[in-house]
């Protein structure tokens, strides 16, 4: 009987694991073909389309008036979150986003949404490589310039 020749039969009718190493190997010292498996996390995705909806003129702002307003302390410590307003469902090879905006006064929001609709599809599909099965915007409010600017308001002109 050889040395280390496994002496039970349980141990005789064990099947050994495949390796991941010492596969043949291509023309150049690579593998012929490459397995593997990459996965993307749904903040990454969600991420992109953050900033693919942030580029489209017309939109002032994502989220809603809560997330805004927790976003605009981020804003102050340079901690933006760039998922703000966004939710996506991610698959194995597809993805489907929520965004929720706020227009400009005087953009006119269907184009508005249809262009972040489009940016935010392409970005996915691009970037990322999934394919973009739905992009649903909601318009969640329209921001009239001089709203944020409480210092100079007219009604505190007219009030002293």
């Amino acid at each position: 009987m050889a040395e280390n020749a496994p002496t039970t039969p349980a141990a005789q009718n064990v099947p050994q694991a495949a390796s991941r190493v010492n596969r043949p190997l291509g023309a150049r010292g690579q593998e012929a073909h490459t397995e593997g498996k990459t996965t993307i996390a749904d903040g990454v995705v969600a991420k992109v389309a953050g900033i693919a909806a942030r580029e489209v003129n017309g939109v002032y702002a994502l989220g809603g008036g809560g997330a805004r307003a927790l976003g605009a302390i981020r804003d102050a410590i340079n901690a933006t979150d760039l998922t703000q307003g966004v939710k996506v469902e991610v698959g194995e090879s597809q993805a489907a986003a929520d965004i929720t905006i706020v227009v400009e006064y005087g953009a006119p929001i269907q184009e508005v949404a249809d262009q972040v609709r489009g940016r935010v599809a392409g970005a996915i599909s691009r970037l990322v490589g999934l394919e973009v099965v739905e992009v649903n915007v909601d318009v969640n409010d329209v921001h009239i310039p001089g709203d944020d600017d409480n210092n100079n308001s007219d009604d505190e002109k007219r009030v002293r």
